[in-house]
């Protein structure tokens, strides 16, 4: 990248991570034993540059730093690995190696706070953004990724810019939360396998308490004195279950539906259910916003969502524009000659409609 190109990115990234303000994550797992990871991406202020990325074993990467310049961390594949990206290639903010380790990044504002970024340490600083693209190049475990993690300084390239979170999966579908907090690393095992955003993940696990009248089904009869109550419909179980689309509530409603859902029999399966399980965190365009005030007309505040079999390799995805699910199977690449390469992950932004013939 030349210089300009350089700044550009960088208000763009900052941009990002200010504005992805309502991403949400689950984990399922199938009956043949395959694990799915599944996360919306949620941008409100303006469309993004969205693609889909394919990084071979051997590609040499380098930390963008705050003075605008690519001369932080560097560090060459081990792993060849696929994954969805925004504003630039290097940028993957959700994608999978060849070893079946899953990561993420989820916005984390306000709660979360790195390292200050100092000159003398360049040689060790990985911009908050770049930590997927590391992760995935470098390990194939969870303890891995715990081993080494001090010997990076994770940085913000903007002081103004807030932090993000992290979700690490095996295929095994044990999985972690990293968050920086006071420039320290903290890892959680994420047994529930659900992430949003802030407050903390601990918070968050603690604030499922709340819920626990929550249950499936429905609810009643109930004698109430000299009267009997009884549900007007199905899934009266799960009256008050929170509909907003705030962190917390997001969380909790993602939580009860994934736990509570029918487990599939493949991993295929499980990323066709985990879409219709996220549709329940979507969020429509304008709705955060005051009235007339939004500002843009994208189709969706949640600008792609994508559901990844660790088992079998398996990134499936759709779009704000088109909700068409379209896979990347992991195992027919090459990954030790394929081209590094990026491409959008709409080739024409319009929705696939089939007409149904009548006779």
């Amino acid at each position: 990248m030349n210089k300009i190109k350089l700044f550009a990115t960088l208000a763009a990234c900052i941009a990002l991570i200010q504005n992805a303000n309502a991403c949400t994550g689950i984990t399922l797992k199938s009956e043949d034993n395959a694990t799915v990871v599944a996360r919306t991406m949620d941008w409100s202020r303006a469309e993004n540059n969205n693609m889909y990325v394919v990084v071979p074993r051997g590609h040499n990467q380098q930390s963008l730093l705050p003075d605008g310049t690519m001369d932080g961390l560097s560090f060459v594949s081990l792993y060849g690995y696929a994954g969805l990206a925004a504003a630039e290639p290097e940028f993957i903010v959700d994608g999978t190696n060849e070893a079946g380790l899953s990561a993420a990044l989820f916005y984390f504002p306000n709660y979360g706070k790195y390292q200050e970024y100092n000159e003398n340490s360049k040689d060790i600083s990985l911009a908050d953004f770049q930590v997927v693209s590391w992760i995935l190049s470098r390990f194939s475990t969870i303890d891995q990724v715990k081993a080494a993690i001090n010997d990076v300084r994770i940085i913000n390239v903007d002081p103004s810019a807030s932090t993000v979170h992290w979700r690490i999966t095996e295929p095994s579908g044990r999985q972690v939360v990293l968050e920086i907090v006071d420039g320290r690393p903290n890892f959680y095992e994420n047994e529930i396998g659900v992430l949003t955003n802030s407050p903390g993940f601990p918070w968050q696990m603690t604030n499922l308490n709340n819920y626990v009248n929550l249950h499936p089904g429905g609810a009643g009869p109930t004698q109430f004195g000299p009267i009997t109550l009884r549900s007007f419909g199905s899934g009266s179980g799960f009256l008050g279950l929170p509909g907003d689309f705030t962190p917390p509530s997001r969380f909790v409603r993602a939580a009860f539906l994934k736990t509570f859902a029918q487990t599939q029999p493949t991993g295929e399966k499980s990323a066709e259910q985990a879409f219709h399980i996220l549709n329940n965190v979507d969020v429509p365009s304008g709705v955060q916003f005051a009235v007339g005030k939004s500002p843009t007309n994208i189709p969706a505040a949640t600008q792609w969502t994508i559901a990844t079999d660790l088992k079998n390799k398996v990134i499936y995805y759709h779009t704000m524009y088109n909700r068409t699910i379209r896979s990347i199977d992991m195992k027919t690449i090459d990954f030790a000659s394929v081209p590094f390469q990026y491409h959008p992950l709409d080739t024409e932004k319009q929705q696939t409609i089939f007409s149904v013939k009548i006779d």
